[in-house]
C-alpha cells in the first residue's frame, strides 16, 4: 500500500460544536452588555463592581474562540459519541428542570425552585432517587443562599422555607444573648 492510500482528509467544520462556541461568544457579549449597565462610583479607586463581571467575561471569550477553532479542525467529540443519537426525553428534563427554577423562584423562594430543578436534573442524567437528589440538592441550595444572603448580602429569592430558617436563626441567636 502507498502512503496515498492513508492519507488522512482535511478536517470537516463540526457545526454543532461551532453553535455552542458562537452561543457562549454571545453569552459573554451579554455579559459585557449587561456589565456596562453596572453604576460604578467615583469612590472605587481600582476594584470595583465590575471586576469579577469583567474577568467571568474574558474566561468565556477565551473558552468561547477555543470552542470555536476546535469546531473548525474537526470537533472535540469522539466519532463514537458523534454517532449515538441524541437523548431528547434527557435533554427535556433537564431543560423542564432549568425553566421549572426559572418559573418558581419567585412564588416559591430560591431553595425550593433549586431543589425541584435539581431532582429534574439528576432524574434526567439518569438517577432513579428523588428523594436521596432532593436532599442533596436541599443542601445545594440552602448553602448557596445562605452564602449569598448572609456573607455576600444578596437577596436571591427568600420563601418559605428561608424565612423559616432565617426566624429559627434569629430565635436561636436571640435566646443566647439574654
Amino acid at each position: 500500500m502507498s502512503t496515498s492510500d492513508h492519507q488522512a482528509s482535511p478536517p470537516r467544520l463540526a457545526l454543532p460544536e461551532l453553535l455552542i462556541g458562537v452561543g457562549l461568544l454571545a453569552c459573554a457579549g451579554a455579559v459585557a452588555w449587561q456589565t456596562l449597565a453596572i453604576p460604578v462610583s467615583p469612590l472605587y479607586s481600582k476594584v470595583g463592581p465590575t471586576v469579577f463581571p469583567y474577568i467571568t467575561m474574558a474566561g468565556m471569550i477565551l473558552l468561547s474562540l477555543l470552542l470555536i477553532l476546535a469546531a473548525m479542525r474537526g470537533g472535540w467529540q469522539p466519532d463514537e459519541e458523534k454517532e449515538t443519537p441524541t437523548d431528547w426525553k434527557a435533554m427535556g428534563l433537564v431543560a423542564a428542570g432549568l425553566v421549572a427554577n426559572l418559573v418558581l423562584i419567585q412564588p416559591l423562594g430560591f431553595t425550593a425552585a433549586s431543589v425541584i430543578m435539581f431532582v429534574l436534573v439528576c432524574f434526567g442524567f439518569g438517577s432513579r432517587h428523588p428523594l436521596r437528589d432532593a436532599l442533596l440538592g436541599l443542601v445545594l441550595a440552602l448553602a448557596a443562599y445562605f452564602g449569598f444572603a448572609k456573607a455576600l448580602g444578596v437577596n436571591i429569592g427568600a420563601g418559605l422555607i428561608e424565612n423559616q430558617l432565617n426566624a429559627l436563626i434569629g430565635a436561636m441567636l436571640g435566646g443566647k444573648g439574654g
